[in-house]
């Protein structure tokens, strides 16, 4: 199979990359290890809160996501000053979602968990993390641009010092508002989602300060703020608004994983979170290299090199094996290691072991799935990404209603929704790559 790049081009862009994702999951270790020591009521509401947030916080990364790929585009074309006018119309788009989300999280969300959450308890101490974390929506929001731009260009060395600060931050800010320190009283899951918000502050500071102190801003159009452009927005939302549908969609049925969980009882819920967070940092590892390949596949289109796009999947495949099942294998054998981080409740680690080792097995079908999908959107067809990720949820969903809402079984064999879930979205993306007509696809 050609290929334009060796591995030791992709693992220069990808680690990174990768060491950002870490840092970012090291995010939700920390809010996740924090709880877990202050209850299992507390641990169960994060997941559902924490969940609920991410779907409305898709919607901004699905929106990133199709400017990135319109961003590598234009870097692989050479087309470098329309790089900035892409970003700053995505800056106005993410400002003016964030306003509506936080409205509509602020007057709904309360309503909404009071429906669909059975326990009284976690249905308090979900809404009071929401309250406050809704907050972060407009930091957060405008720093997924930022972390286009890096990406698109593959400048991701600086989404690993973007990442460090916004860890540091978030530590800090738990510690202090969880437990109570420095004289403030001890606010709980409330102090979670308030150190959240106030990192994500943090990590959009550094952004700004950064790029205009180290990037040529000249170069990729960013020493002048453009005027609010329809024109350009409307091209950027033609690729952009199938990946914000299919991201929303997607984390809205991951949601619905968890509400289903939660019927099974807070400490089946707990276990969840916690094999979540676990989950996390194999993820964060396979997104590393599939977001590499999502955007080399994009720039070697740009380029004219699309029948080199096959053997660049490929190897991002065999890359991704081989940094995640070594990984997943230790946290097979020693689960109790990985688990107490989470936890130190003797209990709790032994009861999420068996959905431990189902979610490591997963892995074997995550990483050729995930790699194929972000090929796909990396394509730019990203109304085919969205009708893929479709025809995979409806089987998702049915698969989770059918072995938790209606057979209720162990909370272990409930993970195994994810091996159901990476099987067939990898067959309909290798068909499509396969046989899809992509190769002449502009963006």
């Amino acid at each position: 199979m050609q290929t334009q790049y060796t591995y030791k081009q992709i693992w220069l862009i990808a680690y990174p990359i990768l060491i950002s994702l870490l840092m970012e999951q090291l995010i939700g270790m920390t809010d996740t290890a924090f709880l877990g020591r202050v209850g299992e009521i507390e641990l169960g509401a994060s997941a559902i809160a924490g969940v609920f947030y991410m779907v409305i916080f898709m919607v901004a990364f699905g929106f990133s996501i199709g400017a990135q790929i319109l961003i590598a585009r234009r870097n692989g074309e050479e087309q470098y000053r329309e790089i900035g006018n892409l970003f700053y119309q995505g800056i106005y788009f993410q400002i003016g979602v964030a306003a509506v989300m936080f409205i509509l999280s602020y007057l709904f969300s309360p309503v909404i968990l009071k429906r669909i959450v059975t326990s009284e308890h976690i249905y308090q101490a979900a809404t009071s993390y929401l309250h406050w974390r809704v907050f972060g929506a407009f930091f957060s929001f405008c720093a997924v641009m930022f972390r286009a731009f890096f990406l698109g260009t593959t400048q991701t060395k600086t989404l690993t010092l973007n990442s460090i600060v916004m860890v540091l931050s978030n530590v800090v800010f738990n510690y202090i508002l969880i437990f109570g320190k420095l004289g403030l009283p001890a606010l709980g899951i409330a102090g979670a989602a308030i150190g959240s918000s106030l990192a994500e502050g943090v990590s959009l500071l550094f952004f700004i300060l950064y790029t205009r102190n180290r990037i040529e801003c000249g170069k990729y159009g960013l020493d002048h703020i453009p005027a609010f452009n329809p024109t350009v927005l409307k091209r950027m939302l033609g690729v952009s608004f199938w990946t914000m549908v299919q991201n929303f969609i997607s984390l809205s049925t991951w949601f619905l994983f968890f509400l289903y969980v939660e019927h099974l009882g807070e400490r089946a819920l707990a276990v969840t979170n916690i094999i979540r967070n676990v989950s996390g940092i194999l993820f964060m590892v396979l997104m590393a290299f599939a977001s590499t390949c999502g955007s080399l596949v994009s720039n070697l289109i740009g380029a004219g090199h699309s029948e080199c796009v096959a053997g660049t999947i490929r190897q991002h495949v065999r890359i991704s094996y081989l940094f995640v099942l070594p990984l997943a294998l230790l946290f097979v054998l020693f689960p109790k290691l990985i688990l107490g981080i989470y936890t130190d409740m003797p209990d709790l680690q032994q009861a999420s072991v068996e959905s431990l080792w189902v979610m490591c097995t997963a892995y074997l079908f995550l990483v050729p799935a995930n790699v194929y999908f972000q090929a796909v959107s990396g394509t730019g067809n990203t109304r085919t990404a969205l009708v893929l990720e479709l025809s995979t949820l409806v089987i998702y969903v049915t698969y989770i209603t059918y072995i938790i809402f209606y057979l209720r079984l162990d909370v272990a064999l409930c993970w195994t929704s994810e091996i159901v879930y990476s099987t067939f979205i990898l067959i309909f993306c290798r068909l499509y790559i396969k046989y899809g007509n992509w190769m002449n696809k502009h963006s």
